[in-house]
């Protein structure tokens, strides 16, 4: 009996040994890099964090928004793309990044904690302004993502996953610094800027969007894009400034005119659905950033390409309004209600009320039409999806409209309504949203052109 008790035991130790052993050997084991191991979900909760800091952080502004999603975005990226075996580092190829710490070989990470750690450091550095209740959330946040992980993930892989996940945000955050942008939100408006005079050339209007009747950053457009070859794009031309009922200028102007007079229930709809005023919403680059959380709602990607997608999208607005920015303040040109005024109608009143910044061309339609390039390229050119970006905002009970989703076929005709809608609102005219539709799509394909997959060997 005794025999065959120290027989029992003898082999029960073995298979404690044998089970401790195999576990060792598990958490030994590197964390599949194939994307099957990571959903999408940490990322989409930081796109929606992202978006909540927008809204709810003051001195906002459409270029600032659109600044910090480009680096949260890329940083996103960043922070996994040690773990894909097909993606590879933008690091060296942005002007002035030309390094980024690494995953080092051989040593375990879970990159949804990588993600995590970066995306909470860099929001809370690029919105330093916010509330101490919005950077308790951003804590919150990472805090429970940490811990939810940890469930399933060594501490000390936990930590090193942590760690480099900061290390990557501190060094693009450093970087960020140096693009001409940094701390924007500082400097929404300069005083000491001097517009031009020439008749046919915008003003300030003294009751618009903003409570100050000066220029919105008429220095974006000498900020350093993401994509080095959006840098080099030209300015596209416009049509010359021309009062006479018979010129091309007057035309355009006139059909502004027209379209307000005539507008139906669902061009209402469309104008409201696309009015992203930052000081009520996230704005147009949050608008954008949204249908990249939608996108990845819907494809269900792995965590790597949920991470390119919200790269692609904010590098790409990002650009958009730098790009869009140097045309403005190049141009100068008049928004629709000073020319229908002086030329047209002294009755006539807008839609919307008149954004801070001169008109050509649309902020809307090129970084509407910028995303839809990324997207298309990222998800296809028949993606289905429906928008519910501001489902829940009270009724507009002044111009009698709700705010209802709308459903798209593609990207594209996403783009091309939020440009239209512009026209709708009054504030722009057809040669604005179509040249920013073409703009647009050059500086989503610079952003697509980057060599974001591995070279094939």
């Amino acid at each position: 009996m005794k025999q065959n008790l120290s027989k029992i035991y003898t082999t029960g130790i073995l298979i404690l040994f044998f089970l401790v052993s195999l576990q060792s050997s598990l958490l030994a084991t590197p964390l599949p890099k194939t994307g099957n191991r990571f959903s999408s979900k940490v990322a989409l909760e930081w796109g929606k964090m992202s978006l909540y800091i927008l809204r709810h952080t003051s001195e906002g502004s459409p270029t600032y928004g659109s600044r910090s999603l480009g680096y949260l975005g890329l940083t996103m990226y960043e922070c996994v793309v040690g773990g894909s075996t097909e993606k590879q580092s933008l690091a060296g190829q942005l002007k002035g990044l030309n390094t980024l710490p690494q995953a080092q070989k051989g040593k375990v990470y879970n990159w949804a904690l990588s993600l995590n750690a970066g995306q909470a450091y860099l929001l809370k550095q690029l919105y330093n302004h916010t509330s101490l209740e919005n950077v308790g959330k951003i804590d919150s946040l990472e805090n429970v993502i940490y811990q939810q992980e940890l469930k399933t993930t060594d501490k000390k892989v936990a930590e090193a996953s942590k760690d480099l996940g900061l290390s990557i945000a501190q060094a693009i955050f450093e970087w960020s610094k140096t693009d001409g942008g940094f701390e924007g939100y500082k400097r929404n408006f300069d005083p000491t800027y001097k517009m031009p005079t020439t008749k046919g050339l915008w003003k300030a209007p003294a009751k618009g969007q903003s409570a100050f009747a000066m220029p919105l950053h008429p220095h974006w457009g000498k900020n350093r894009t993401f994509a080095p070859l959006n840098e080099t794009l030209p300015i596209p031309k416009m049509i010359t400034y021309d009062y006479r009922p018979n010129s091309e200028y007057y035309a355009l102007m006139y059909e502004v005119y027209t379209k307000r007079l005539t507008l139906t229930q669902e061009e209402k709809e469309i104008a409201n659905w696309w009015g992203d005023d930052p000081s009520q919403t996230f704005s147009p680059p949050g608008h954008s950033y949204n249908l990249a959380n939608i996108a990845i709602k819907i494809a269900k990607p792995d965590l790597f390409k949920a991470a390119e997608t919200y790269a692609k999208v904010g590098m790409a607005v990002a650009d958009a309004f730098i790009n869009c920015w140097k045309a403005k303040y190049f141009y100068n040109a008049q928004r629709p209600f000073s020319f229908i005024y002086y030329n047209i109608d002294i009755a006539w009143n807008l839609y919307w009320p008149e954004p801070p910044f001169p008109a050509f061309y649309s902020g809307h339609a090129v970084q509407g039409s910028a995303t839809a390039t990324v997207l298309t390229e990222l998800y296809g050119a028949k993606f289905e999806f429906t928008d519910d970006s501001h489902v829940g905002r009270p009724k507009d009970l002044e111009r009698n409209t709700e705010y209802k989703a709308r459903h798209f076929k593609s990207f594209w005709q996403a783009a091309e309504e939020s440009a239209m809608s512009r026209l709708y609102g009054g504030i722009h005219t057809r040669q604005d949203n179509e040249v920013g539709l073409v703009e647009g799509k050059k500086i989503g394909n610079n952003i697509n052109t980057l060599a974001w997959a591995k070279a094939k060997k």
